[in-house]
């Protein structure tokens, strides 16, 4: 049984993660950082893709493992809630204590805890929004918005949530009644971010549009940019900040009072900002992408540093260096599979001496009950059919991600490479 984890949330970033005028980051995440929150009690949790929710208290993680896949949405909420959704379709409450509250029948992409931390509100790829009580009441369906909902966001008094959906629609549910969803606006691509204030919205799309509106849906700024797609904000209150993240690795600072852009900076030297958080105190802008590091910024000293990254990690490197095994390793099996023997943070167990190995035995890793007792024997027969066919028919009900090597020769190769470099590994 796991121990309370209320004791090691407590206090505030000063005293705990890092004063307002370093660059820090934090490791330890065993794949991409796919989401980040913080409250003002200097609480930080982020969720990876290597399955698994960080809590932080200086820079050493308490690990919260749960989830069978990678986790993409969070949500911290008065009085230390936790909350937690992933593309295993499961909401998962972590504080104040741990158990699931319920599933989606595809992949939770967003959660809003109420203001009065009574209800945490899910939405996911297959078009569901859900109500999940935090305290007393019973599990609400709310009818749906009619595409995949990518985010949601509370109104001040809790009494409407707004739900950004793929289709590029911004709708709204006012909880009182039926709550059926009705339009604010239709933007022309998929929504993927919300913010909501008592006095605006702020929303980023993926024809890389940052739009700020107001209840009744008018516009009061435009932040449009060739950048594209916006795929994470975060407000700071108090300092007037709001943080725009995008595909081609930027943080862009907006000041809310007078709508304008305060800082754009490259964050990223590769890939995305998929998520974006500021302290409690406003100083210190977290980010995460495609590499397995939390970097935190300054914001007072953002234009005088150089891009986070130094591409070290395997899967960023130039593919043309490599060979074709290699290469197929890299993009199909490097983010969650290591070839070091030995337990990882990787969302998969590692692949050091899988050949003649059966399938479902290292030591330590939680299997998917298809592959515990599993006949399958890893050898080229074996994995050639896996991605022949790809997990989802080959092992159906695995974790293992949809991955399918459709050309013989590319498998073939990716299997000559697995079984040099495994056993290479083993033996060192």
């Amino acid at each position: 049984m796991r121990a309370p984890l209320m004791g090691i949330v407590a206090g505030t970033l000063c005293a705990g993660l890092v004063s307002a005028q370093e660059f820090t980051t934090l490791k330890g995440h065993g794949g991409p950082i796919m989401g980040l929150a913080v409250d003002g009690a200097g609480r930080v949790a982020s969720a990876s893709f290597d399955n698994s929710v960080g809590l932080w208290q200086g820079r050493v993680p308490r690990w919260l493992d749960g989830h069978d896949a990678a986790v993409t949405a969070l949500a911290l909420g008065t009085g230390g809630v936790l909350v937690s959704g992933g593309d295993d379709f499961a909401v998962r409450q972590w504080v104040p204590e741990e158990r699931l509250l319920g599933q989606h029948a595809g992949k939770v992409a967003a959660l809003a805890i109420s203001p009065d931390g009574q209800w945490v509100a899910s939405g996911g790829w297959d078009g569901a929004v859900h109500l999940w009580p935090l305290g007393a009441g019973e599990a609400r369906e709310l009818p749906r918005p009619g595409a995949g909902v990518n985010d949601l966001g509370f109104s001040e008094d809790g009494g409407t949530l707004y739900a950004a959906t793929q289709a590029g629609a911004l709708m709204r549910y006012e909880l009182a009644g039926e709550a059926v969803p009705l339009p604010l606006l239709q933007h022309g691509f998929g929504i993927n971010q919300l913010v909501v204030t008592g006095e605006w919205i702020a929303y980023g799309a993926v024809d890389g549009g940052t739009r700020v509106i107001g209840h009744d849906g008018a516009e009061i700024a435009d932040f449009t940019l060739d950048r594209r797609p916006i795929l994470s904000l975060d407000h700071h209150a108090e300092s007037g900040q709001l943080a725009v993240g995008d595909g081609q690795g930027y943080i862009m600072i907006l000041n809310t009072e007078s709508w304008q852009i305060s800082r754009d900076f490259q964050a990223m030297r590769e890939g995305p900002v998929w998520s974006l958080a500021f302290s409690g105190d406003g100083e210190t802008i977290y980010a995460g992408g495609i590499e397995d590091v939390i970097y935190g910024w300054p914001v007072a000293l953002l234009d005088t540093f150089e891009p986070a990254g130094d591409g070290g990690r395997s899967f960023l490197r130039d593919p043309e260096t490599m060979p074709n095994g290699e290469r197929q390793f890299m993009r199909k099996c490097s983010i969650c599979h290591t070839l070091e023997p030995g337990p990882s943070r990787r969302a998969g167990p590692t692949l050091a001496g899988v050949f003649g190995r059966r399938a479902g035995t290292v030591p330590g890793y939680g299997y998917s009950p298809i592959l515990q007792g599993s006949d399958i024997i890893w050898d080229d027969a074996s994995i050639d059919a896996l991605f022949d066919s790809g997990p989802d028919h080959y092992i159906p009900g695995s974790k293992m991600p949809m991955q399918v090597i459709q050309n013989p020769e590319d498998r073939a190769d990716l299997i000559a490479f697995l079984k040099q470099a495994s056993r290479k590994e083993t033996q060192e």
